[in-house]
């Protein structure tokens, strides 16, 4: 291991991060479970960052994605591909936008890319709304809307971002509030904000902000939002490249608790649908979609292959009703975490909904976060054998755990009592 170490090292970029002052290979993996070259099994509680959505090797993936292969794996976007029509048909229809029409990408950061070319494009402005501790990307555009440091290497932008309050419930100047009240003091911040500035083109947010440590406003701020954003003619676009699919439980896209005004005008998506292959992509009403005045192709973004995985793995999620596993094995799972915080001077708060879960930890006796401690857990845990993510805003101090949709009520207790141990370790 430690020579893949070294070379690893050697041939690729130093800010390419690895988890774990011993860094492991994943050979392989089933189910919910994954194993390292020593031959050592882990629960894993984070899917390749949210990417592994169903389940390692799912039978119905493979299948559909050898099948393909034997086919034909790639022809690019110049030519009719049946399994892009059917996969687009499928999204256009799920995503409760009218008139929709499905650009694939192959990643998140490249959607979001895609989403502010075009609302910028469409609305003649190259201003941006982003929420403060914001995750879009590693692109040169998703980065300059990117409202965290530890994300964001540069302060160059082809955008002027202008940041809004509401993304974290519980930190900031409004954190004091109850929710109605919060609401309102974000909306009044947006309405100040809109009358010393261009029009901007439109506001980027995630429902559930994924890197910064699945936090997430009272249920319907996005909503009134809207409503300010509309009477300026802003778009909305909800970046569900983390909150898709039915990851939350409640809702099959994270903007479906902030429904009340409608459905956003973009939404973009990757990770879980293809379950591990390469899927990105963006729905948009056909007027805003259709507003690039040359041409554009994707040479690989709905390529054959990865549209049969995200086919396959789609239709598993539906009839096998993922969603709901997640709303029911997710809320035990929650419960179970704050069993254990409330024995814990450490942790500040356990958060989330469905399988997208955060622990956030603080020094204890205060409220500064302790990134110290998140490091030992995620160490410790790795040793118990279970695999978690981290993240966080100002600091990286909470924890991400977010398992397969097809986790089962034993394996969650299993990854709870082995991130017990875990935490009683730290502190």
């Amino acid at each position: 291991m430690n020579d893949l170490y070294d070379r690893h090292r050697a041939v690729l970029p130093d800010w390419l991060a690895l988890y774990y002052e011993d860094p492991i290979e994943i050979t392989h993996g089933e189910g919910r479970h994954v194993w390292d070259s020593t031959g050592r099994r882990y629960l894993d509680f984070f899917g390749g960052i949210l990417t592994t959505m169903t389940a390692h090797a799912l039978p119905e993936v493979t299948k559909a994605v050898s099948e393909q292969a034997g086919r034909i794996i790639h022809s690019s976007t110049l030519y009719l591909n049946r399994p892009m029509v059917e996969l687009a048909e499928r999204i256009a229809q799920l995503s409760g936008i009218p008139d929709a029409r499905v650009f694939f990408t192959t990643s998140g950061t490249e959607a979001n890319d895609t989403a502010l070319l075009l609302a910028t494009t469409y609305r003649r402005s190259n201003t941006v709304l982003a929420m403060r501790n914001s995750y879009h990307g590693r692109s040169f555009s998703t980065v300059g809307v990117t409202g965290n440091r530890s994300w964001s290497p540069s302060s160059l932008s082809p955008l002027q971002t202008l940041y809004v309050h509401g993304g974290v419930r519980t930190r900031g100047p409004f954190a004091h509030l109850d929710d109605e009240a919060f609401i309102a003091a974000c909306v009044e911040d947006l309405k100040d904000l809109l009358g010393h500035t261009r029009p901007p083109a439109a506001l980027i947010a995630e429902p559930v902000q994924g890197v910064g440590g699945f936090t997430s406003p009272p249920d319907g701020l996005y909503a009134a939002f809207r409503e300010v954003l509309r009477e300026h003619g802003v778009l909305w676009i909800a970046d569900e490249v983390q909150t898709g699919w039915g990851r939350t439980g409640e809702h099959f896209w994270g903007w479906q608790a902030h429904g009340r005004s409608g459905p956003p005008d973009i939404l973009t998506f990757a990770k879980g649908i293809g379950n591990g292959m390469s899927i990105g992509g963006v729905v948009a009403r056909g007027e805003i979609m259709n507003c690039l005045d040359a041409n554009s192709i994707s040479t690989f973004g709905g390529t054959q292959i990865t549209m049969a995985a995200g086919l396959a793995n789609l239709n598993y999620l539906l009839e096998h009703d993922l969603q709901g596993n997640a709303r029911r094995v997710g809320g035990l799972l929650i419960e179970r975490l704050r069993a254990v915080a409330a024995a814990l001077p450490g942790v500040r708060e356990v958060r989330g909904r469905g399988l997208m879960v955060g622990v956030e930890l603080a020094r204890p006796g205060t409220d500064e976060a302790d990134p110290r401690a998140a490091a030992a857990v995620l160490e410790a845990a790795r040793e118990g054998g279970l695999l978690i993510g981290k993240g966080g805003g100002h600091d990286t101090s909470a924890l991400r755990i977010a398992p397969p949709l097809s986790l089962t009520v034993a394996e969650a207790e299993e990854g709870a009592a082995i991130l017990e141990r875990a935490l009683g370790a730290a502190y």
